[in-house]
This record gives C-alpha cells, structure tokens and sequence, in this order.
C-alpha cells in the first residue's frame, strides 16, 4: 500500500472547505499520502484562458488518483466577458475543466452511490440503495457541437431527408449537439454496472434510455444492455425510459439498484436519486477509467458561501472514501462509511443544509470522532 501520490484539486468556490475536511479524515483514518496541489478552474480561465492549464494535466500523470472540490462553469458569452481583457479576441473558448479531465484521461465510467443514511431529515425514504453508472465520455457531451452551421456540414446532413423542413433556415439561426455513441463506449459502461451489481449483491440492472424517439443511438445502447445481460444470469435487466425513470424514481426508488445511462440520461437521473438520500451535500463521484481515477463531490462552487466553513463536506467525504476503495483500501473504505452512517443517526452534527447549524470544519470533527 504504502503512499500514495494524490492530485489534490481544490478548484473554485467551495471546493478548498470542503476538500480540505475530507483531507482531514483521510489523515484520521491513516490515509498515507503526497498530496500534489494542482491550478483548476475559474480564476485560471479568466487570467490564462484556460481553466485546465497543461501544467496540471502533467501533475495529474505523475500521480496515483485525484481528489477534486469544485468548478464555476458559465456559458460561452459570460464566460468570454469574464476573460482578462489582454486575452480576449485571441481564439480562447471556455470548456468545462472536470468534462475536459473525462475525455483527456478516457475517465469513461462515472460512478455515484446514492445510498440513504437513517437520521438524515433529508431522505425521501430510508430504504434507498441506488447506484447510478453514467457514461462519461461520449453522447451529447462529446462537445462535437455547431453554430453557427458550417456549410460542409449542413451539406453533409442535406442527404437526411428529415433535413428537408429546415431547408428555409440560415446556418446562422441553427445550432447543432452531436449525440455519438460508439458500440466499445455502450460496452464499457454496462460492463462497469453489471459487474457492480455482481460483486455488490445488487438483483437488478435497469438501463435507461429513450430507444422509442432515439432510436439509433439509444437503440445501441438498449441492444448492447440485453446482449450483456445474457453473461449475468443472477441479475435482471430492467428497461425503462428516461422520462418513465424520473417518475419512478420519485414514486418507488427502493425497488432500484443498478441504473445505467448515457451521459446526459445518466446526469439526470444521478442528481435526481442524489436528492433522494439528502441532495448534494451527500453525493459523491468517481470518474473512473481503465488507469486513472478523480474523485469529487457532483455539488457546485457556492461561491457565495466560499470561505465561510459553511456547506456540508459529506459528499466530499464520501468521495474520498469511493477513493480509498479503488486504491484497494477496503478497510479504511468501509470505516469511514460506518462513521458517516453513525453522524448521521445520531444527528447531533448537523449542516445548514440538514437544517442545524454544524460547520464544514466542525462535520469533519463529528465524523473523525465517530472513526473511533
């Protein structure tokens, strides 16, 4: 086991309280690590021009795993309006970093556990145990988008005759998002939940999609899920469509373990079972490939509440935890599990969010003292 080399990425907002109170569990649980401090986020993009600077992409090959706080992402004209005036007119264009991080290190699968802790005020129910696997590479956040329409372009799509009824449109008022999925990317996040869902004692998978409208590329996705499902035959695959999910979710979300999606499905559907159990403040993530790993809370930057020791660091806590058990350190994994589940019940520690008064800081104190 030894030490471990961890990027350590507060990012903007937020991102340093709560980071720095999952750092201090990890000490308390013997987490032996070379934490490597990296630039990410909005300030480097205002001041640069890039809010994912090359020399952080480096920092992130020479270590072991990364542990990510938070990102401000806006869209394209606030984002250019913010860029330092020196910078502007000179070809830079804002991405989002933590989508730029997926896609340079092929982090293909995202992983987030939305389990509900008895106590929290903030579950729909106590009996939910669902875990969301989203595709993270491909689908409409490929970032292979138009506007406006460059002629080649519209040229190529001319050869679709459901084109035909916006041939009175200028490829000025025309904006186009590709949704490419690939047969190896629909293989690779059903084999992640599949084999989840074996090695956790989970009965069912339910890939969700929208193969009715979306015939072609949810269709890929849908045929690849039942072909897979015929190599599992402990679990159940379950079929439903993303809208059909939401409701579902809502009305009986016990009845789910394993969901898997596209990206933009699964985005959906993860936040809406991260509220089931507690909203952001308990949902963590692992963006997870075939040789590296970041981890990260899926809540925003709060900038308002930046440096106020204000917001619940449990969804951080939590990912530094999804951490330990990919670098194989159940023991450490677990015990930090059973501490938050143990904060939790009693409910004495208690964030804003939760409606106590608890600080960031003060969460980290609670937990730490129920390791031992």
């Amino acid at each position: 086991m030894g030490t471990y080399r961890v990027a350590f990425l507060p990012g903007d907002g937020v991102g340093g309280d709560v980071l720095a109170a999952a750092r201090r569990v990890l000490d308390a649980v013997g987490f032996q690590a070379d934490y490597q401090h990296g630039d990410i986020g909005w300030e480097f993009w205002r001041k640069e021009g890039n809010p994912l600077p090359e020399r952080t992409v480096n920092l992130l090959k020479s270590t072991d795993v990364c542990l990510f706080g938070a990102i401000t992402s806006k869209p394209k004209e606030e984002a250019a309006a913010e860029l330092d005036p020196a910078l502007r007119g000179k070809g830079f264009s804002y991405a989002s970093p933590i989508v730029g991080l997926r896609q340079l290190f092929d982090l293909h699968t995202n992983l987030r556990p939305c389990k509900a802790y008895p106590g929290n005020p903030l579950n729909h129910r106590d009996d939910i145990d669902l875990v969301v696997f989203r595709e993270n590479t491909e689908g409409l956040y490929a970032g292979i988008e138009w506007h406006p329409i460059p002629e080649s372009v519209r040229h190529a799509l001319r050869v679709h005759p459901k084109m035909k009824r916006f041939d009175d449109v200028s490829n000025d008022d025309m904006a186009i998002s590709l949704r490419l999925l690939t047969r190896r990317g629909c293989q690779r996040i059903l084999r992640s939940a599949f084999e989840y869902a074996k090695a956790n004692g989970y009965k069912t998978v339910t890939v969700v999609e929208k193969a009715n409208v979306i015939r072609e590329t949810s269709g890929l996705m849908v045929r690849e899920a039942r072909a897979m499902a015929a190599e599992y035959p402990g679990i159940e695959l379950w079929e439903t469509n993303i809208d059909a999910m939401c409701m579902w979710l809502v009305k009986n979300p016990q009845t789910y373990g394993v969901l898997v999606a596209t990206n933009l499905f699964g985005d959906i559907i993860s936040d809406l079972a991260a509220q089931l159990v507690g909203g952001l403040g308990f949902a963590a993530a692992g963006n997870i490939g075939d040789h590296y790993a970041v981890f990260e809370p899926t809540h925003g930057s709060a900038p308002k509440y930046a440096g106020m020791n204000k917001v619940n660091p449990i969804a951080t806590i939590q990912a530094a935890r999804l951490m330990l058990d990919y670098l194989g350190e159940k023991e450490k994994a677990e015990r930090i599990e059973r501490a938050v589940a143990r904060v939790v019940a009693e409910g004495r520690a208690r964030t804003y969010d939760m409606g106590g008064t608890t600080t960031t800081s003060g969460m980290a104190d609670a937990v730490i003292a129920a390791l031992a």
